[in-house]
């Protein structure tokens, strides 16, 4: 009896003979890369930034998560390659697409990337090859774009000639615990065969594959987990502002709940939301279902307090200048740390980004210092990060700390500060009742 093409392919990527190719190698694409190039296939990344290209063929890295020496030497052995010609797909049997999938400036998802990175490998599909999307995106995407785009307008039939996935990323920045390799995969196929032959492709370089029913639930799970947490950032987001117009310390009231040890799960407040998926994933499901007549109240609340907490710093830090007598127009602020958490080099959606913008349309003087990020710019302004923290503290009327990296000395930078906000908490029990400190 001949072998079937996913016969052929299982045997490719169990031999792992099979090419891989990762579409997108951001923050999400190149430790994926490096996870199936360290099992031992033959790798290229395709991203059209000829930058990351460059990058990665002189056998350096610009993702922190990710070591320098790690991909020098995946490229020397010949495992990791990377190209902008998406032409490299003709010889390759297996697809990640890896690409960024953003708001656009109305709240509606930007699904443009994913129709770019679909439309050149539409060129290129053959039998005997499988497709797996990681990108967030609302459930539907893989079956409604991917697979007319990929099957139908090149007659390949979906579970016979070619193999079609959803596979949601699970990348998060910074942490050494859980790694891209040993954070369990969920995987859902178009058909059972596809996600057969998907699951057996992660299973190679992946520690724990989860198989479900179908690319929906796939897609499903991923905006569950998020707007999860989405939610219950937003609800404590909440909780502080109460605390503050209550007189309460917010904090020491988080604490105390998180002693008991059922039924409560600990969150804490912040300045807001940041990062690759929390602030947009919710978003994609929110926008999905009006389409069906549907509103998502709970994500829609949720957005609405945790996108207001820039602004609600903003007044905090307002207040805090007007009971010393000064206006925040004129004053200067700097801003403690602007990655969207602590010791990472992210700045994607970072709150600080609004912070910053808000103080400087009220007429503040503001620097910021960060030990991962030299420089920003962002609509229409730009910044560097000051050189020595200590005399910028020392200058500033007002520090107001956005991202607590555990390398500053927080009871230095208090001695030495005029006044803070602490969005964080990262003074602890240094801040409180401390008439230099207004916490959240």
């Amino acid at each position: 009896m001949s072998k079937t093409v996913k016969d052929h392919l299982l045997s490719q990527l169990h031999g792992r003979t099979a090419r891989v190719a990762i579409l997108g190698m951001g923050y999400v694409g190149l430790p994926l890369a490096v996870a199936f190039a360290e099992a031992g296939f033959d790798v290229t990344g395709i991203d059209p930034d000829l930058r990351k290209v460059e990058t990665l063929r002189r056998g350096e890295s610009y993702i922190q998560d990710i070591m320098d020496e790690q991909v020098a030497r995946l490229v020397a052995a010949g495992k990791l390659h990377a190209t902008n010609d998406f032409s490299a797909l003709k010889d390759v049997q297996a697809v990640s697409v890896c690409v960024p999938t953003p708001l656009r400036k109305t709240g509606d998802p930007d699904l443009s990337f994913i129709l770019d990175a679909t439309t050149e490998l539409a060129k290129y599909i053959h039998s005997g090859m499988v497709v797996v999307l990681e990108s967030t995106t609302y459930p539907g995407t893989t079956r409604e774009i991917l697979l007319p785009k990929l099957g139908e307008e090149n007659k390949l039939v979906v579970g016979q000639d070619f193999f079609l996935a959803f596979s949601p990323e699970r990348v998060d920045p910074g942490r050494t615990d859980w790694t891209t390799i040993n954070t369990p995969k969920v995987v859902g196929g178009i058909t059972p065969a596809c996600g057969n032959v998907a699951a057996a492709w992660y299973q190679q370089a992946i520690e724990t594959v989860v198989s479900v029913s179908s690319a929906e639930v796939a897609e499903m799970a991923k905006l569950l987990e998020n707007t999860f947490r989405m939610i219950n950032i937003g609800m404590v987001n909440e909780m502080a502002i109460m605390c503050d117009r209550l007189g309460v310390d917010v904090w020491e009231v988080i604490d105390a709940a998180a002693t008991k040890p059922f039924g409560f799960m600990k969150f804490t407040p912040g300045p807001g939301l940041g990062g690759h998926c929390i602030p947009i994933d919710p978003l994609y499901l929110s926008w999905k279902l009006r389409a069906l007549n549907y509103t998502a109240r709970f994500i829609e609340l949720a957005s609405e307090i945790n996108t207001s907490m820039p602004r609600h710093v903003v007044g905090l830090v307002q207040e805090a200048l007007n009971e010393q007598g000064k206006p925040l127009k004129g004053s200067r602020i700097l801003v403690l740390g602007t990655a969207y958490k602590p010791d990472i080099d992210d700045l994607r959606e970072s709150p600080a980004l609004d912070v910053i913008g808000l103080l400087m349309q009220k007429g503040a003087q503001v620097t910021y210092h960060d030990p991962y990020i030299a420089r920003i710019q962002h609509d229409g302004w730009e910044l560097e990060s000051v050189p020595e923290l200590m005399p910028a503290v020392s200058a500033s009327d007002c520090v107001v700390i956005i991202t607590n990296h555990s390398g500053y000395d927080y009871a230095a930078i208090l001695e030495a500060a005029n006044l803070m906000v602490d969005t964080r908490n990262a003074l602890g029990k240094l801040g409180r009742d401390h008439p230099k400190v207004v916490t959240l």
